[in-house]
């Protein structure tokens, strides 16, 4: 794929995203206003995240991993592929119904598993609450294969567009959900929500999944795969047998994650009971967590999602310098986004954090800053991991990628657990975004040490000289604004709104201009090559790319 392809894909992709993280943060913002940051809202988020969370430990990660290759040798099949993706699609949906009843069925049990305190004396409306949203919720896992599925379709066929525009219907639908019930009641709390207001929202945010998913089929019809119902396991060994080593990796991964939302519900259980209510659990790492995801989606997303296919052809053809080329170039270009980023939230997430949650107190806006700035640290090796992650599938190496992930885990649950007992109660949850960029640090040279086995010598020395120029320009452009805020006291002063969004405004203007500037100065080429893809794709998107994708 040469350059000007993959950055023209990846650019389409990548207005979707903006658009669809941006109604995402109102939906965000909505949902705090609703249920606040304390346990009412993390009785609604461990549910809401369980969906997510049982359909990755399962199949989630083996259909991303698989699909695509499997699916584009398929295309020599007589039929072009569509017996495969057929049966693959019938196979995976009748598991997922399967997991649907199953998780309803004991969702008493999955919510003392992720969230043990809701379950102690004195919390039974919470826990009674979980279980509740956690059955509204369960459906969603259905969808989400089914979405996922039919985007890996669309993927393989160069459809790209629409599996990055599909969420926003999700975001807009669940956002009136949220409105409904914030102009029917104001101050709800875990003593004062009833069933119907749960049931909207439960109910209200998995129709939310279920139209993201029913607007891909016209969109795979139109790439002349025909799927049927297609019963039987003929053609797909191969595809299972590789699901095998990518379920572990997921087990792994999403263990880890229980780890995350286990101490969270934990510490604000306990913060409770010692009468603190500020920001505490796993609300306000959720959020923080998916402010941290937004460079990541908008850049690191859109150029693997473009790049995968190629990648896996490259692969098959056994031209691994290639490969390598490509991942690198991904990383590079990636970096120009992601480190000026992790940079920013360090310095600036209590700043951000004030303005996007304006509608909730001061103390619970900031403290999901102090997340934002701890997780910020990991952005980059994060993304990086990721893409290599992808090198991996594009070789159907499923094996060796299972050891980074477990190391990784190893140190964040080993963080995780250690700062549960050395911090203050209020102070876990912030801890558990340095056990997150920690684990990701140093699990980044495993990871390139392993792939290099497919790949040829592959090493941080050939990308470190351009991302320690990125970071360099990166501080020569935000520390000054950073001394600024301290000196002024942005973060602790009790400005109005408008203030606040005048503040972080300056350092949106001043911060990337100087970055620009700096990194230009300091000889990133790369720099010039994504100013222009941002330049073209918010001028006009490409009729061939509206076109084929509308």
């Amino acid at each position: 794929m040469k350059p000007a392809d993959l950055y023209k894909a990846s650019s389409v992709m990548a207005i979707g995203t903006i658009v669809s993280r941006a109604t995402g943060f109102i939906r965000n913002i909505l949902a705090v206003a609703v249920l606040g940051t304390a346990l009412l809202a993390d009785t609604y988020n461990v549910a809401n995240t369980m969906p997510n969370i049982l359909y990755n430990l399962l199949v989630g990660g083996a259909l991303t991993a698989i699909f695509v290759p499997q699916l584009i040798r398929s295309f020599d099949d007589e039929d072009g592929g569509t017996g495969f993706a057929s049966r693959l699609v019938t196979v995976i949906s009748g598991i997922l119904l399967a997991l649907v009843v199953i998780g309803v069925l004991f969702a008493p049990l999955l919510v003392r598993i992720y969230a043990p305190e809701f379950a102690s004396t004195g919390f039974e409306n919470e826990y009674r609450l979980a279980i509740a949203f956690t059955r509204y919720c369960l459906p969603q896992i259905f969808f989400m294969g089914l979405f996922t599925m039919l985007g890996q379709v669309a993927n393989s066929r160069g459809s790209f567009a629409p599996l990055m525009w599909a969420p926003i219907l999700n975001n807009l639908i669940v956002i009136g959900v949220f409105l409904s019930v914030l102009v029917e009641t104001h101050n709800l709390s875990s003593g004062t929500i009833t069933n119907t207001q749960v049931q909207i929202l439960g109910w209200g945010t998995t129709l939310g999944i279920v139209v993201q998913a029913l607007v891909l089929i016209p969109v795979v019809a139109r790439t002349g795969i025909k799927l049927r119902p297609r019963f039987g396991l003929n053609g797909l060994g191969k595809s299972f047998s590789l699901a095998g080593w990518t379920l572990v990796y997921v087990l792994i991964s999403q263990l880890g994650y229980l780890v995350t939302v286990n101490v969270a519900t934990t510490a604000a259980v306990r913060s409770a009971k010692e009468g603190i209510q500020t920001g505490v659990g796993f609300t306000p790492f959720g959020n923080a967590y998916l402010i941290m995801m937004l460079p990541y989606s908008i850049v690191t997303i859109s150029l693997i999602t473009a790049l995968l296919p190629h990648l896996s052809k490259l692969a098959i053809e056994k031209r691994r310098d290639e490969v390598r080329e490509q991942l690198l170039r991904a990383i590079k270009m990636v970096g120009v986004i992601t480190i000026p980023s992790g940079v920013a939230f360090l310095l600036f997430g209590p700043i951000i954090t004030r303005v996007l949650f304006f509608g909730i107190q001061k103390a619970d806006s900031t403290y999901i800053g102090y997340v934002l700035s701890a997780l910020g640290v990991g952005l980059v090796t994060f993304s990086i991991n990721i893409i290599l992650i992808r090198g991996f599938n594009a070789f159907e190496d499923t094996r060796t990628q299972v050891l980074s992930i477990l190391l990784i885990n190893v140190i964040s649950v080993a963080l995780s657990y250690f700062f549960l007992a050395a911090l203050k109660n209020e102070w876990v949850t912030v801890g558990l975004g340095l056990a997150f960029s920690i684990s990701y640090i140093l699990g980044l040279f495993i990871t390139l040490a392993l792939l290099s086995r497919h790949t040829g010598r592959i090493s941080f020395g050939d990308f470190s000289s351009q991302h320690n120029r990125l970071f360099i320009a990166s501080l020569m452009s935000m520390l000054p604004m950073f001394a600024i805020s301290q000196y002024f006291t942005w973060v602790s002063n009790d400005s109005t709104a408008l203030v606040r969004l005048g503040e972080l405004v300056l350092i949106l203007i001043v911060s990337p201009f100087g970055y620009y500037l700096s990194a230009k100065a300091l000889g990133v080429e790369e720099i010039s090559t994504m100013a222009s893809m941002i330049k073209t794709q918010f001028r006009r998107v490409p009729p061939s790319e509206g076109n084929k994708d509308a």
